[in-house]
């Protein structure tokens, strides 16, 4: 069995049998639209967002894998925000706004991903990119709402919320 793997770099729902992904997959032989189908099934929800996806191929066999990463914390905030990118002055200029319930989200989502050992640590590294963002968190600087986590203001959400597998 020899198996090769493929990484791309897609937005979320709308790969094509383009550049990067047809070129690289038609060499071996692979249905490269059924790949592509895939891909934008597994993508969807990130619609508008930049996605690691790895496609591992079977050449004797012609069969596929598909494997979706998650997009960056920054891309999840910009979307919850409803902002295409942060700001270019964090700090002294808003870009946009999150909810602490979508900063948690996000740190749900990206907690695999993150070296972090507690749902409390995901989120501080979530509130970590709104401050570099200029993102304010309910309204607050995300500096005074991480303090506010480590004082335990939020601990009543953090604890009932159940880590995602």
């Amino acid at each position: 069995m020899s198996l090769r793997t493929f990484k791309f770099d897609v937005e979320g729902g709308k790969a094509t049998a383009g550049p990067p992904i047809g070129p690289a997959l038609t060499p071996l032989g692979l249905n490269v639209l059924s790949v592509v189908e895939r891909i934008n099934e597994l993508t969807k929800e990130f619609r508008g967002m930049r996605v690691p996806v790895k496609v591992v191929v079977d050449v004797e066999t012609k069969s596929f894998e598909v494997e979706v990463g998650v997009p960056t914390v920054a891309a999840l905030i910009a979307r919850e925000a409803g902002i295409e990118k942060g700001s270019g002055q964090a700090g002294s200029q808003v870009a946009g706004n999150v909810t602490f319930e979508q900063v948690v989200k996000i740190a749900r989502l990206k907690m695999p991903h993150l070296r972090v050992k507690s749902l409390k640590a995901a989120v501080k590294t979530v509130l970590g990119t709104c401050v570099s963002m200029g993102v304010t968190v309910d309204g607050k600087d995300p500096k005074t709402v991480q303090r506010e986590v480590d004082e335990g203001v939020y601990d009543h959400l953090l604890s009932e919320v159940t880590q995602t597998p």
